[in-house]
């Protein structure tokens, strides 16, 4: 007998006892891997999914501005120089960058206004598919234009201009049709009408010319300032802005759902490592003469120390390896279950895979150590009394 032999065969003389240490260990294991996993999916979906209700980049002209006033009375602001600038080029370039995978909306826009049944209202330019992306919240009453001369009127411009779903509007020496009423909002969009963008380039005159291009980024990935960097990187003469108050409000979003399975897997992990010190307590009590045989034979403290802690590695090791392959079988389940599996990329890795076994056992060692120390404190005389 030496300090691996006799672990392995208290293991196997109550067979039961440690079929469910093992059950219970490697089921917290289980969850853990499988809760890791799904919250890493599903962040990564709640993140593209959140890039539907807004942009978190801005990308405008730097312009100056002069403050006009005279005798007291300020004017407001003036533009200095030219606001346009090329949709093609801008948009091409902002997709050029290496992360551009990060990018889930390059939408361009151009804004100008007109007058309708007496009302100055504005007028928004869009590319409808990149504008979609980042404003699937929309709903429309009608639907949306399916062709160039069809436009969007804003719940708010469509109530003061008294419009509605099929009538005709002049926009310069265009005739538009109101394809669709925007339900209310709560934003800008309320206010104006939304046309083609390049109809809307036609109809005034300005060819491949916007005004702005609102950025829709994944940030899960990167930080949003290394996305920023590089769109300047291709557009240096940009006012490239980050929209700090979403980017933060989406990562907190994201990172609650990580952070709440983390303390869900801690807790279980705990609690199932809390049962293999009770347990090996148990154990401990139960086999107080054979302990003190063990002693009266010449084994040492340490070794008596040793060898409950070798039976602890061992159940941590087999828990952790069941655990682990039993988790990533069942993150798919999961995922399909929240319907989130079609977005799943969970690759087995070996690296992780030896990591956890050997974390879990040294949980299950570090779990054991107090009943092992008690049981090397017994003394063989104390043992053998009860015999």
């Amino acid at each position: 007998m030496n300090i691996l032999t006799i672990p392995l065969r208290n293991m196997r003389r109550k067979p039961w006892r440690t079929v469910l240490l093992l059950f219970v260990f490697a089921l917290g294991v289980m969850s853990v891997v499988s809760l890791d996993n799904v919250s890493n999916v599903v962040g990564e979906s709640l993140e593209k999914k959140l890039t539907a209700y807004g942009a978190n980049i801005l990308v405008a002209p730097n312009v100056e501005t002069l403050e006009v006033s005279y005798g007291g009375f300020t004017l407001g602001d003036m533009n200095m120089g030219e606001r346009f600038f090329s949709g093609k080029e801008t948009v091409d370039a902002v997709r050029s960058i290496e992360l551009t995978d990060r990018l889930a909306a390059v939408a361009p826009k151009l804004v100008t206004s007109a007058v309708i049944h007496g009302y100055r209202v504005g007028v928004i330019g869009v590319d409808w598919e990149e504008e979609l992306k980042i404003k699937s919240y929309w709903a429309v009453d009608g639907h949306y234009p399916k062709g160039e001369q069809e436009l969007l009127a804003g719940a708010i411009a469509a109530s003061r201009l008294g419009l509605s779903a099929g009538d005709t509007v002049s926009l310069g020496q265009e005739t538009y049709k109101v394809a669709g009423i925007l339900q209310s909002t709560g934003g800008d969009d309320d206010k104006v009408l939304i046309a083609d963008l390049g109809a809307l380039q036609h109809t005034i005159g300005a060819t491949d010319r916007i005004h702005f291009v609102e950025v829709s980024a994944l940030c899960a990935g990167c930080p949003i300032e290394d996305i920023v960097t590089q769109i300047q990187g291709r557009l240096p003469e940009m006012r490239i802005t980050a929209l700090q108050s979403v980017v933060k409000q989406r990562m907190y979003s994201v990172s609650f759902v990580k952070e709440l399975a983390m303390i869900v897997s801690l807790v279980i992990l705990l609690t199932a490592s809390a049962m293999v010190g009770m347990t090996m307590l148990s154990a401990v009590n139960e086999r107080k003469k054979e302990i003190g045989i063990l002693r009266s034979l010449g084994y040492f403290r340490r070794q008596v120390f040793a060898i409950f802690c070798v039976e602890a590695f061992l159940i941590g090791v087999l828990a952790g390896a069941v655990g682990y392959v039993a988790g990533y079988g069942a993150s798919f389940r999961i995922l399909e279950v929240l319907n989130v599996a079609q977005d799943a990329e969970i690759v087995f890795n070996w690296v992780r895979y030896a990591l956890v076994c050997g974390a879990i056992a040294c949980l299950a060692v570090t779990a054991a150590l107090i009943p092992a120390w008690k049981a090397s404190k017994i003394e063989p005389s104390e043992a053998l009394l009860s015999l």
